[in-house]
């Protein structure tokens, strides 16, 4: 059985923690959702427990995303953190965090569907796109926290995705990180593609670099254009070197300046040649994505 990869004409749409303008993100629902939808991937954060097994999260603190917070039982592991209260996700083990369930972030995103489900683990995760066909794109977040609770975070994802038999530059899974040292160490152990994130415009010198050992980068969108709308020259780059670029996030409800609509955004991003497009609403771009390809025809 062969896994869905990205759409043969791009953009590839990436459902962003699944369809998290719809569901609690990173919910079960969530990720269902994005499947039905026929995303070509879909995007988890990894963090690990308390006991080193990687959980679904995008955020250390579990309180914005979880039920944690009305769980009396769990009240004495909060630590304050500027006069609030906060449940980090190192604190407890995984049979714990099993038990919490899925909520949307505070504030509320309007239209939000509530979910029912529990946190998932990565493995769960996995096993959901197994059977759905689709590819999963992961997010290793905070590597010095890992470290923190005394685990190596590039041999936790290697276990587990050696587990699932997911390794190797044909697997359905890539992988993703701002530390780009441990992303490196993943590539060479691992082989699945692999895509740097960044935060600011590479020098020449840094995406040639990349292109050393990388599959390609992750900017955020606004790195793109200028704030006229003027393409930056990143995409057409960091292709010179040959290196695919994966921009993120596209929003229906989010910031879509210097652009008056957030279509206007995803068509000045297709213009612009953007090899992968990451989503909260992925219905929208792939609606999108079959009008532009039914206009060149």
């Amino acid at each position: 059985m062969r896994w869905r990869t990205l759409n043969a004409a791009p953009p590839g749409i990436i459902a962003h923690r699944g369809a998290s303008g719809y569901r609690p993100e990173h919910s079960a629902e969530a990720f269902a959702l994005a499947f039905a939808m026929r995303a070509d991937a879909v995007e988890p954060d990894v963090l690990p427990s308390r006991d080193g097994v990687l959980i679904v999260r995008h955020d250390i603190d579990l309180a914005p995303t979880t039920d944690i917070a009305r769980r009396t039982e769990f009240a004495a592991r909060a630590r304050t953190i500027d006069g609030q209260p906060q449940w980090w996700i190192g604190d407890l083990d995984a049979a714990e965090i099993d038990t919490l369930h899925c909520v949307a972030p505070v504030p509320e995103r309007a239209g939000v569907v509530a979910a029912a489900s529990t946190v998932l683990r990565l493995a769960a995760l996995l096993e959901m796109a197994r059977v759905a066909q689709v590819a999963v794109d992961i997010e290793l977040k905070d590597t010095d926290y890992f470290r923190a609770l005394g685990f190596d975070p590039a041999a936790l994802l290697e276990s587990e995705l050696r587990t699932a038999g997911v390794l190797g530059a044909s697997a359905p899974v890539w992988l993703e990180c701002f530390d780009h040292a441990v992303l490196r160490v993943l590539r060479a152990r691992c082989g699945n593609r692999c895509f740097a994130l960044i935060a600011s415009l590479p020098t020449p010198g840094a995406l040639r670099e990349l292109a050393g050992w990388a599959s390609g980068i992750a900017p955020p969108k606004n790195l793109l254009w200028d704030a006229s709308g003027n393409p930056t020259g990143l995409v057409a780059d960091a292709h010179a070197v040959g290196l695919e670029v994966h921009a993120w996030t596209f929003r229906d409800d989010g910031d879509c300046a210097p652009f008056a609509t957030p279509r206007e955004e995803l068509e000045a991003a297709v213009a612009l040649g953007v090899d992968a497009l990451f989503c909260d609403f992925p219905d929208t771009a792939l609606a999108a994505r079959t009008e532009w390809i039914s206009a060149k025809r």
